[in-house]
């Protein structure tokens, strides 16, 4: 069993279905508060829910002093930047399709490492993993332009939350390449609590005071998130850090998101309901990222091959 708790595969499903369920949670909670102000309050209360965690005041000072600039970094791109798309494309599309187009974040993400790693580059079959991606976001973008409930689907929100998966691909670069003498528990921690703030001062000049009269299930969707935001985020850059992860190989386990977060919206919520546009977009990604997945598992077989070889010559 406590292997099962350290195995990388496991954690990184567990991280991602966590953050499946963030949409119905998003969804629930815009409707009594704006997007950015929203966000922000998420962000801030999980930085201090992760700071809690940690539970040693005296080192989590040092390590943010020691690498404040990183950690201001990370919560622009990470926090402050890619929050701010997630949140006004989900504001204006229903949780089910944003689920789905979240979900080919790593098709992006493998485009962004190519250029960034010399050991994670794309080959032919990356490139037709991705291009049968685009097929399938294009498939739920233009399919129809409503649901079958009615409710209207934004060309302007779907244009934000792959803006979004862009800014995704960078930010796990980003943390990917972080200084040894940091955390992932105090990088998380802090990123979410100073961009939360961040997004929260933002907010306020463009939304004004956001919070409409507001019922219980906004504070228990409020709560989830929090929980779900410090647990991912620390999972997801503990794995980064891990020798021998790659961030595209790690983020095809990313396909669970858009299949669980749109399973979760068509139950949970009631004006939305599978589709066939969008069972075929999901089908289409879903076949882009085993692709994808494919080929990493095979660039990896190849790579341990050649140490192996390298190793045997070098004995003999």
């Amino acid at each position: 069993m406590r292997n099962l708790f350290s195995n990388t595969i496991f954690l990184a499903i567990i991280a991602c279905l966590l953050w499946s369920s963030a949409f119905v949670g998003v969804k629930i909670g815009l409707q009594y508060h704006s997007p950015f102000q929203f966000a922000g309050v998420r962000f801030t209360l999980s930085g201090l829910l992760l700071l809690l965690y940690f539970n040693n005041y005296k080192e989590y000072r040092r390590q943010l002093v020691e690498n404040r600039r990183f950690i201001l970094l990370v919560a622009f791109m990470q926090t402050v930047v890619q929050y701010m798309f997630f949140y006004s494309g989900l504001n204006l599309l229903p949780a089910s399709i944003s689920a789905l187009i979240i979900g080919a974040s790593p098709l992006f993400i493998s485009v962004v490492s190519h250029f960034s790693f010399h050991n994670d580059k794309m080959d032919w079959m990356k490139t037709l993993s991705i291009l049968v991606g685009v097929v399938g976001v294009g498939v739920i973008t233009f399919g129809r332009s409503e649901l079958p409930s009615g409710v209207k689907i934004s060309l302007l929100g779907i244009a934000f939350l792959l803006i979004n998966n862009f800014v995704s691909g960078f930010s796990n670069v980003l943390v990917a390449k972080k200084p040894k003498g940091i955390s992932p528990t105090v990088l998380s921690s802090s990123s979410l609590f100073f961009g939360g703030l961040g997004l929260i001062v933002i907010s306020i000049p463009l939304e004004g005071f956001g919070l409409k009269a507001v019922e219980p299930e906004y504070f228990y969707a409020l709560g989830w998130l929090s929980f779900l935001s410090a647990a991912a985020f620390t999972i997801w850059f503990t794995l980064l850090e891990r020798p021998g992860v790659k961030v595209s190989e790690l983020n095809t386990w990313k396909f669970l998101v858009p299949v669980a977060g749109a399973l979760l919206s068509w139950v949970l919520m009631p004006d939305e309901s599978p589709d066939l546009v969008s069972l075929l977009g999901m089908l289409i990604i879903a076949c882009s990222l085993l692709v994808l997945n494919y080929s990493n598992r095979k660039a990896a077989r190849q790579a341990k091959r050649k140490a192996e070889q390298a190793k045997l010559e070098a004995i003999l």
